[in-house]
């Protein structure tokens, strides 16, 4: 793996924000709507409840780091999807490049976004609703390591299903993030579904960053007594990533050999 092949995936991306600014409302418009909008509705719950519970402190922060996990997979799945819509793929594959420099590249890409993204709502947070995303300190980056790695698992299975499918599965990812975040407690305890929809809850790394966060600042629990949580967490990530990569690579492979790689553009 040459990590200049790498780079020269991510500045390609880079030059087309650059040509076109207006795909940079992709990366803040709909963080931006979000946390100004669950701010509010939070704020307003917060007062009907008298203070008794944190309502802006854990909406605001599940908000904030769902958001970055789903510009992780949404901004692998985008770049991707670009060199489909501009029939380049191919050309990538005509040089050197590996798939995993290929990947790589686009991982940098969707962490560039989702970074700028998430420095932009934590901004609005703190200035709109004086909310300190910080709060626990060093203690979040596990959570954010976690949810980057799933988010970069989901961003590169959906990518391989486009290549399976063809560029209308694309429809088929924009709404991951929307129906994960239903199953992994983002917005509420995993405790609050029914039974049988807290074993799917179990088998989604985010579940656990979720529910540990909610202890640390809810119930007031140390970051030593969620660290087997997050740790399981961790561990179903990678499995993922793993996974996935493993995914794309056969089907990179399938298309190789029956030839339909060298038809795979967008009219496909």
């Amino acid at each position: 793996m040459m990590l200049s092949r790498t780079y020269a995936i991510f500045l390609r991306q880079v030059y087309l924000f650059r040509s076109t600014p207006t795909r940079l409302a992709g990366v803040f418009i709909w963080m931006v709507i979000d946390i100004i909008q669950w701010g509010f509705i939070s704020k307003y719950l917060g007062t009907m409840g008298q203070g008794t519970f944190g309502f802006l402190t854990c909406i605001l922060g599940a908000i904030i780091l769902w958001g970055f996990m789903a510009r992780i997979q949404q901004g692998i799945m985008t770049s991707f999807l670009e060199d489909i819509w501009s029939q380049n793929f191919i050309n990538f594959f005509a040089s050197p490049l590996k798939i995993i420099e290929y990947l790589s590249g686009l991982v940098m890409t969707s962490i560039a976004t989702a970074v700028t993204g998430i420095v932009t709502v934590v901004c609005i947070a703190g200035i709109a609703f004086g909310y300190d995303f910080f709060m626990i300190g060093l203690s979040l980056m596990p959570f954010i390591i976690i949810l980057f790695i799933f988010g970069t698992a989901m961003g590169i299975f959906v990518s391989g299903m486009i290549f399976r499918l063809g560029p209308t599965a694309e429809w088929l990812g924009w709404p991951i993030p929307l129906v994960l975040s239903l199953f992994a407690g983002v917005y509420y305890p995993i405790a609050t579904l029914p039974p049988a929809l807290q074993v799917v809850s179990r088998l989604i790394p985010a579940s656990y960053v979720f529910e540990s966060l909610r202890d640390i600042l809810i119930r007031g629990a140390s970051f030593t007594d969620v660290m087997l949580f997050l740790l399981i967490g961790m561990g179903l990530a990678f499995l993922y990533l793993c996974a996935a990569y493993a995914f794309f690579i056969k089907i990179y492979r399938r298309n190789l050999e029956s030839g339909a790689i060298a038809r795979f553009s967008a009219e496909s």
